[in-house]
């Protein structure tokens, strides 16, 4: 009964929607006859395809809206529930004696020099009475090796071990770790990020969900220093933060970040650990773990600070990468795009995933594209106005909501301005031509970000 009646709802919300979109195609057809007078069937073809954008376009910005609006309910049901599990677990806590099982901490590090030791010694001062710290060194061509080791020799407190191997990869050095950790529960994280002190207390936590097979923690920005960085500062508040705690309502995290993500080494067994063949590893894995039946969740307070690209050219290499690899991911499990009863709740997933990867940044840009082009043609420069301060309105009311939560500095929120004046454009051409370029099957290599030691 409840399922008919959902089907139902769906139908003529679809019927609904539709016939809005075709009344829009009608009026703004019908005013362009009018003003045409039937005379210039040139000119009437293209009132026609103006007409079909334009209502493509409102469809997309309803979604906008739909989006952000499910977001932000999502990620607040969330936090309110973690203040509440907070409190629970504090008096607990002070009543029963707690059980800290053995966390194995996998750095892999490649030319990680610069970074390797702030990060390591970050490490060593964690709150957590039981674990271990192993660094990967994936045949670095550096002083990465030298400077992991001088760590390791110092630590009289915490075991910390030095594996070095012949360079694979990150998939590689990650997977060596895991053969190597003594814990029943791996945190792998990246070599050029520092974690909150409370990272292995806050992420543990978790597992006491038997269904609970990873946590993804919070990642920010810590090299705030230039526009470049504190845009990018804010994106992390709002692009990242807001989704994984959304997702993490339903326990259904898609990407667990590579600065921080804790596992249950038997859940990593079983899926085989990392692959090699795409390059977002993390994005694959976690869909992975996700297609078994596991649920993924998020820990807001397990903080990874992690640098940031100061440069333009550096950022649009590393996006480049990230869309490249997701849609690699997403290609590897794209059966559950159409198999919605036998994948579940991955099937919105990915279908979400998609959304943000490929439909959101073409019609961004076909949307800048469309107006400018309108407003030169036709005189009606307002156009572009009016679409940018819709989609500017949207990102400061994110802006403003993921700020007070995440209790950061309120002067991100003016940077919400700047992100979409001319950042988000930017990425979202550098999204496109990944796009593009992964149908071509354009050859691509990692593309080593090179650290400035900002840790």
């Amino acid at each position: 009964m409840e399922r008919t009646r959902n089907v139902r709802v769906f139908r003529y919300g679809l019927g609904i929607s539709l016939m809005m979109i075709l009344v829009v195609l009608i009026s703004l057809n019908h005013l362009n006859l009018l003003r045409l007078g039937f005379g210039d069937l040139r000119v009437l073809f293209e009132s026609l395809v103006l007409s079909a954008i334009s209502a493509y376009l409102l469809f997309f910005l309803s979604l906008l809206v739909l989006r952000y609006a499910v977001l932000i309910f999502y990620s607040f049901m969330e936090h309110v529930d973690i203040q509440i599990k907070n409190r629970q677990q504090a008096e607990r806590s002070s009543s029963i004696q707690q059980v800290f099982p053995m966390v194995s901490i996998v750095v892999p590090a490649y030319n990680e020099g610069p970074v390797i030791e702030a990060a390591v010694q970050a490490l060593l001062r964690l709150d957590y009475p039981n674990y271990e710290v192993l660094i990967v060194d994936d045949g670095s061509t550096d002083n990465t090796y030298e400077k992991a080791m001088v760590v390791a020799r110092n630590s009289s407190k915490i075991p910390v071990r030095v594996i070095a191997k012949a360079n694979g990869g990150k998939a590689d050095a990650l997977n060596a770790g895991m053969a190597c950790a003594r814990g029943e529960f791996i945190l792998n994280m990246d070599g050029d990020t520092k974690l909150s002190a409370n990272t292995l207390r806050a992420c543990i936590r978790h597992f006491d969900d038997p269904s609970v097979g990873a946590v993804a923690g919070n990642v920010k920005v810590i090299n705030r220093e230039n526009v470049w960085t504190r845009i990018q500062a804010l994106e992390y508040i709002e692009g990242l933060a807001m989704a994984r705690k959304a997702q993490s309502f339903v326990r259904s995290v898609n990407i667990i970040p590579g600065p921080l993500g804790m596992f249950r080494k038997s859940v990593l067994q079983q899926v085989e650990g990392y692959d090699r063949d795409t390059f977002a590893e993390d994005c694959d894995l976690t869909l992975k773990i996700l297609m078994r039946g596991w649920h993924v969740a998020y820990e807001p307070t397990a903080v990874a600070w992690v640098e940031t690209p100061s440069r333009l050219l550096d950022l649009l290499k590393q996006r480049y990468r990230w869309t490249r690899g997701i849609l690699q991911a997403m290609k590897k499990h794209s059966a559950a795009l159409f198999s919605p009863r036998k994948a579940g709740i991955n099937f919105f997933i990915l279908w979400y995933m998609l959304f943000e990867a490929i439909v959101w940044p073409i019609s961004t840009v076909a949307g800048s594209v469309f107006f400018a082009y309108v407003g030169l043609r036709y005189g009606i420069v307002v156009f572009i106005l009016y679409w940018w301060l819709q989609l500017t309105m949207l990102d400061l009311i994110a802006a403003t909501y993921c700020v007070v939560v995440e209790e950061e500095d309120p002067i991100l929120i003016l940077y919400a301005v700047s992100f979409r004046l001319f950042y988000i454009t930017i990425i979202d051409v550098s999204k496109v031509f990944a796009t593009l370029e992964e149908w071509m099957g354009t050859r691509m290599t990692w593309g080593k970000l090179q650290r400035e030691g900002k840790l």
